[in-house]
């Protein structure tokens, strides 16, 4: 792409180091003596409006609720990051913000991502990737001899790591640090689905390997004073440093390190910033330019799946629960529009019971050896696998959660949320929350209708880019359409896909014909819309 016009604001409007303060007071709770030393020595800039909440695409954030009285609606779904083969087609978007200590990079980030107004943009802080310090190097940082704006004090192998699972799609650990006991927690954030990354750090330019993951560079240039008041701030309110440490800190590493290591960066920088989250108006001209850089990457899966390989026989991959007297006697009632609400459960719920046994048969085993109450040895079969954890596309899915329950003791379950964008008409995902550690499962996916596949593509490669290996997911449903079984086969040629029928036909709105109608809205006693397809469930009231 052409370097962006925001370039032009580099230079603009009167330099005011007041305007250019991040808006964010001292906590008062934690204020000392030094911190009203501060204050008095440079006032707070006056409150400013808060920016509204976003979810980022952390597992277990929680999910972007609009709240009525009468019902809670999900938004800000994520499109489609991949194609109709089940491969991701363009990575995410990178921003790299970067500038000295205290300039205002993680303001500029929020206004940045405030301004985009677009769903799961990750913002990823360099200040995470601190290396662990030895014993030697803890006692030097308590006495703030240490050097953490070095580039040697980051660790820029698990950076790159890190941003360039992130910028492919992939599920990433993040350590979490404690900048008052200088070292890594234990437990680590999980970040998954961004669509944009912004990355800010003071050495965010340091390293040629880091600069090539980054599709668009900002510096954010702010007075040096202002700089270094801020720090004071922060550092003696939020990390508990006294003021003569953090001037001490600051004459004999940060000064040096921004000389010697950051302002030179600032060549690099497609875009400068002066002022900081003071000049809105570079601020504008950066978000148009990712606008219509997120424009250009947009896809369109439905439309593709609805005319692509439907004329291939049926994948191996496709297993049919045997069609029985019993169980087509009860597709008869569950199909039937007169049944009423109680024997629609009820038959669903014995054929879902049926679906889940048949697919346990598709496990590992490997042969054991018990004995019997007799003391006779029986020579017998074990699952061979870690563990079983079942995953429900919301909110059909979560029907199939009681059988699979019942037959697989202590099974851990997952929960991904589905919906399809009225505009668009393409699937979008809201909502997700997994098991720890799912990579190492086979994970048994739960949907009880499938029509083009969308939906359920987009659960498998919500799996995927959890690490789980394709061939340890089984896809299960109570019906599906034939387009909706070439689409997962096609795409992900090792799941395994298991129903108990298999129709012809979708028409034109998506609908599996003969089918069985609106799964979610017939289970629950809603009322469907008059446009619902059979991937598509009513919000939840």
């Amino acid at each position: 792409a052409a370097e962006p016009p925001a370039r032009a604001a580099h230079g603009h409007a009167r330099r005011d180091p007041r305007a250019a303060l991040d808006p964010e007071p001292c906590a008062s709770a934690r204020s000392n003596s030094s911190a009203r030393s501060l204050e008095r020595l440079y006032p707070a800039v006056g409150s400013a409006k808060p920016p509204r909440k976003r979810t980022t695409s952390q597992c277990k954030s929680e999910p972007p609720l609009l709240r009525t009285s009468k019902r809670t609606i999900y938004t800000a779904g994520r499109p489609p990051w991949y194609n109709e083969h089940g491969t991701q087609s363009k990575e995410a978007f990178v921003i790299g913000l970067g500038g000295g200590s205290a300039s205002g990079k993680t303001t500029v980030a929020t206004m940045i991502i405030e301004a985009l107004d677009v769903p799961w943009v990750v913002l990823l802080s360099m200040d995470s990737f601190y290396k662990v310090l030895t014993k030697q190097q803890q006692e030097q940082a308590a006495s703030n001899d240490f050097n953490f704006d070095h580039p040697d004090a980051f660790d820029f192998d698990l950076i790159i790591a890190t941003l360039k699972k992130l910028k492919q799609g992939k599920s990433v650990k993040i350590p979490i640090y404690d900048f008052t006991t200088h070292s890594r927690k234990k437990e680590w954030k999980t970040l998954y689905g961004a669509n944009v990354i912004i990355f800010e750090g003071i050495m965010a330019f340091a390293d040629k390997e880091l600069l090539k993951l980054l599709d668009l560079k900002i510096f954010v240039d702010t007075d040096s004073d202002i700089r270094l008041v801020r720090r004071l701030r922060r550092d003696i309110s939020e990390r508990g440093r006294d003021i003569e440490g953090v001037i001490k800190q600051y004459n004999k590493f940060v000064k040096p390190a921004f000389d010697q290591y950051i302002q030179p960066t600032m060549r690099l920088a497609d875009i400068v910033v002066p002022r900081g989250s003071g000049n809105r108006v570079a601020i504008e001209l950066i978000v148009q330019h990712v606008h219509s850089q997120l424009e250009e990457r947009e896809l369109s899966v439905r439309a593709a799946l609805a005319s692509a390989h439907q004329c291939h026989p049926l994948p191996q991959t496709l297993s049919v629960l045997k069609s029985t007297p019993q169980v087509r006697g009860m597709h008869t009632i569950i199909r039937n529009k007169e049944t009423s609400r109680d024997e629609f459960i009820f038959y669903s719920k014995r054929l879902m019971r049926l679906l889940i046994e048949h697919a346990l048969s598709f496990l590992p085993f490997q042969s054991c050896t018990v004995q019997t109450p007799q003391g006779q040895d029986y020579e017998g079969r074990t699952y061979s696998g870690k563990q079983i954890t079942g995953v429900s596309i919301l909110r059909a899915g979560e029907t199939m959660e009681p059988a699979l329950r019942a037959v697989c003791k202590d099974v851990r379950i997952g929960t991904i949320l589905i919906q399809t964008n009225c505009n668009t008409g393409e699937p979008e995902l809201h909502y997700l929350r997994l098991p720890k550690d799912i990579s190492e499962d086979h994970v048994i996916l739960m949907d009880c209708t499938v029509s083009t596949g969308a939906a359920a593509m987009m659960a498998v490669r919500v799996l995927l880019d959890h690490d789980v290996p394709e061939d340890k997911i089984f896809l299960l449903s109570l019906l599906m359409a034939e387009m909706g079984v070439h689409s997962v086969a096609y795409a992900f040629p090792r799941v395994k896909i298991i129903t108990t029928a298999v129709d012809k036909k979708v028409n034109d709105l998506f609908r599996i014909i003969p089918g069985i109608g609106n799964f979610g809205d017939r289970y629950f006693g809603t009322d469907a819309p008059p446009d619902w397809s059979d991937e598509e469930d009513a919000l939840s009231t």
